[in-house]
């Protein structure tokens, strides 16, 4: 399955989650690639940290040559990290993938910024729409604070995606395993951000953990 993290906004947390769902696939003995297209390049900075450090599994990012068909079809899974600095690129790879992640930041700029998301990927010329998936990410952790769950109310109701209930608080540790070049169910395998991520991405590939 080829599947795209992506969204139109910056900081919304996609070569955290693409990097941390590329590490517990080649954990699950899933043959995986990794896809930076972003200029950015954030993804290859963390990977490359992570060979350097010596961590298994040794993951690799190709950068968008691989977005021909034929390297596509290379692996089991493929995980597309996209930006908006290089719209061709983001277009070809919509215009190759099964579905789109789409990580969403809870606030009202991060829900319409989501809506012309689904507006972009619907004018790409293809045979077939993708799955468009959404869930909350970087989420409130405090349950006096109600922007999170609007935020998830307000994704819901948007036509063309599908929600997910699974989501990612905003924690520190997603930033500081980010930057040792660790998944975060690695750094702290008992914490509540590797519980957060188990869960989601158990969402997503479900055929792996059933």
């Amino acid at each position: 399955m080829i599947t795209i993290v992506g969204s139109l906004k910056g900081g919304s947390g996609k070569s955290t989650l693409t990097f941390n769902l590329g590490v517990w696939l080649s954990m699950a003995g899933v043959k995986v690639q990794l896809i930076d297209a972003d200029p950015q390049a954030t993804l290859t900075d963390v990977i490359d940290v992570r060979k350097e450090e010596g961590f298994d599994p040794v993951l690799k990012a190709y950068d968008k040559r691989a977005l021909a068909p034929e390297q596509l079809k290379a692996a089991d899974e493929t995980l597309i990290d996209v930006g908006t600095s290089d719209m061709e690129s983001l277009r070809t790879a919509l215009s190759r993938c099964d579905r789109v992640v789409v990580p969403v930041p809870p606030s009202q700029a991060d829900i319409w910024s989501t809506q012309r998301f689904i507006q972009l990927i619907a004018s790409v010329e293809r045979e077939s729409p993708p799955d468009i998936i959404g869930f909350i990410n970087r989420g409130d952790t405090h349950h006096g604070v109600r922007e999170t769950n609007e935020a998830a109310a307000a994704l819901v109701s948007l036509p063309g995606i599908r929600f997910i209930k699974p989501r990612l608080s905003q924690r520190t540790v997603f930033r500081r395993s980010f930057s040792e070049g660790l998944a975060v169910f690695e750094l702290e395998s008992r914490g509540k951000a590797a519980r957060e991520f188990l869960g989601l991405a158990a969402t997503l590939y479900p055929h792996l953990v059933s």
